[in-house]
């Protein structure tokens, strides 16, 4: 047990969460596409993005050559089928634009635009042959793909215990 007495009430760390900050960061996608913002892109302009802003931590289509990147692969290697890539593991198309916009660039998370996220999971589906170069990917498309290892997962549908929303 620690004896904080004499701590001040408060150590002056953190500012209390105004509406305008909360809902910059209420940004989660369903499964279903509800959440997507407005915007598109295809995988040509995601993959200018992606040699500026991925490749140095992630690698890119032709990397066979044995370099280790800082980050996991994202696009399917046929030289090494077991890695888990965004082709072959990840269950919907709407979590690689959910997890792009939160966390990526490694850098400066939440920095790209939605129709720059919306460009870069163009490519990443497209370099992984879930979708098409030219096609505009949005917030209808998006949630339309189904992504090869989607049967493999399932859905928590356990009760008794408290409900997250």
């Amino acid at each position: 047990m620690v004896d904080s007495a004499g701590w001040p009430a408060s150590f002056g760390f953190g500012r209390d969460a105004d509406t305008a900050t909360i809902n910059k960061l209420d940004i989660d996608i369903s499964p279903d596409g509800r959440g997507l913002p407005q915007g598109g892109a295809n995988a040509i302009d995601g993959s200018i993005i992606y040699a500026a802003k991925c490749l140095a931590c992630h690698g890119g289509v032709a990397m066979t050559t044995g370099i280790k990147f800082p980050a996991p692969a994202l696009i399917n290697n046929p030289d090494s089928p077991k890695v888990k890539t965004i082709g072959n593991y990840w269950p919907y198309a709407t979590t690689i634009f959910d997890y792009v916009r939160r966390a990526m660039p490694y850098n400066a998370p939440g920095s790209l635009t939605n129709d720059e996220v919306y460009a870069v999971t163009a490519y990443l589906l497209h370099t992984n042959k879930l979708f098409d170069s030219v096609t505009v990917l949005n917030a209808v498309l998006l949630p339309k793909i189904i992504m090869p290892a989607q049967k493999r997962f399932v859905a928590d549908d356990r009760t008794g215990g408290p409900v997250i929303k």
